[in-house]
């Protein structure tokens, strides 16, 4: 997965003849993954058709303040452009897009909304040689840095006057590497490993059955794809389930038993950085699993049961720098119930969550915690999507690193 997608890009397109290949930049954003929308310059429109682009993004593509041709037309609002976007590309840059930009020239949309932009905003130089060497260009390009603004430097080849020479804009897939490479380094838990649990697990009574739970491992899923997401490399090691989770940071163990999670979870814990421990990891098993399918005979069955290897404990106890985060379900005497966990685990952090709360615990989308850390410190959330307490869980590991 590219570290583009769900990323919402905004693309600025200036009028040089280089425009003709933003309708392959687009198709390449869209394929990552990202929310595209198009702000065209008057002049772009003669090298590249508005609904080429529209068609691509599958957004309506912006060009004028408001319709001419429509005295009811509704304002194209440049600060909710500027707002909405994570990242501001221009591409091509002309000559005279980049002396206005550095000018706060702003006589079309493009130019209004660069100026609003609160995100990073990127621009590809498009032109020829000589305009390329020339020192007004050169000090546009200066300046341009010097806001904060990120050049994507053009690129050697043969130019539209017939020369060759540098001025050509860079290649669409260049683009796409350069924002990628750009956006990896500055990610905040680049170069961090974090360890996550999920899911149930099975315990065998006989070949057919087994004992379960209801966890669906979407909690644990969202916190890997969070933390992934932020730069970590993750190992999620996950009991059975159902969901699926593909990105280039992400390592999935798929187990099956409470042994087998305590095993991946030992191969794997001295080389981490933080753990977050989210499974639903059964606390007893059957003493004496039935090597064939149990039968139907009698009225009533005692199954033997013993204790599973309690992981967070076995973890906390080796634990040296890992920054370690359990879970606790509790149903009664919440808060003290769950201060003991820290305690008996060795914990710098519990996510504690109460099927007495309306939209928490098993199924759900919603979740609703409250966190414990090491010196009892209670922060209550309110009700939430897994997606954002995956966030909030993710966001303790950052401030933990100071990240």
């Amino acid at each position: 997965m590219s570290v583009l997608s769900g990323k919402k890009i905004l693309l600025g397109i200036s009028g040089g003849i280089a425009a003709y290949k933003t309708a392959s930049l687009v198709r390449l954003f869209i394929k990552a993954g990202a929310h595209v929308q198009v702000i065209m310059t008057p002049a772009s429109k003669n090298f590249v058709t508005p609904l080429t682009l529209s068609t691509l993004s599958k957004n309506p593509v912006h060009s004028s303040f408001f319709n001419e041709e429509d005295e009811n037309a509704v304002w194209n609002n440049h600060v909710d452009l500027a707002l909405w976007a994570d990242l501001f590309l221009i591409a091509p840059a002309t000559a005279n897009t980049l002396s206005k930009m550095v000018a706060g020239n702003s006589d079309n949309l493009l130019l209004a909304t660069y100026l609003s932009a609160k995100c990073p905003v990127y621009f590809v130089p498009a032109m020829d040689l000589d305009m390329y060497k020339h020192p007004s260009t050169l000090s546009s390009f200066n300046a341009l840095r010097s806001y904060g603004n990120i050049i994507i430097p053009a690129e050697s080849g043969e130019l539209a006057s017939g020369l060759s020479g540098e001025g050509r804009m860079a290649e669409p897939e260049n683009i796409i590497a350069f924002l990628e490479a750009d956006l990896e380094s500055k990610l905040p838990l680049r170069g961090k490993k974090i360890l996550v649990t999920a899911g149930p697990t099975y315990e065998p009574i006989d070949p057919v059955r087994f004992i379960g739970n209801h966890s669906s491992g979407k909690m644990g899923f969202d916190i890997a794809k969070a933390a992934a997401n932020e730069g970590a490399e993750v190992i999620l090691i996950t009991g059975p389930s159902h969901l699926k989770l593909e990105h280039l940071l992400v390592k999935v163990v798929r187990v099956v038993s409470s042994q087998d999670m305590y095993n991946a979870c030992h191969e794997y814990f001295d080389g981490v950085d933080a753990a977050v421990a989210a499974a639903a990891v059964a606390d007893y098993r059957p003493k004496h699993v039935a090597s064939q399918k149990i039968k139907k005979n009698e009225e009533e069955f005692f199954l033997e049961l013993e204790k599973t290897q309690d992981i967070l404990f076995s973890l906390g106890e080796i634990k040296e720098q890992q920054f370690l985060i359990g879970f606790a379900l509790e149903t009664e005497n919440e808060i003290e119930h769950a201060k003991l966990k820290i305690k008996k685990k060795n914990l710098d952090l519990i996510v504690l969550n109460s099927l007495n709360d309306e939209g928490a615990g098993f199924g759900k989308l919603t979740n609703k915690v409250t966190f414990i850390d090491k010196n009892f410190s209670l922060e209550p959330l309110e009700l939430k999507t897994k997606e954002e307490v995956a966030q909030d869980i993710i966001n303790k590991i950052k401030s933990h690193y100071n990240v």
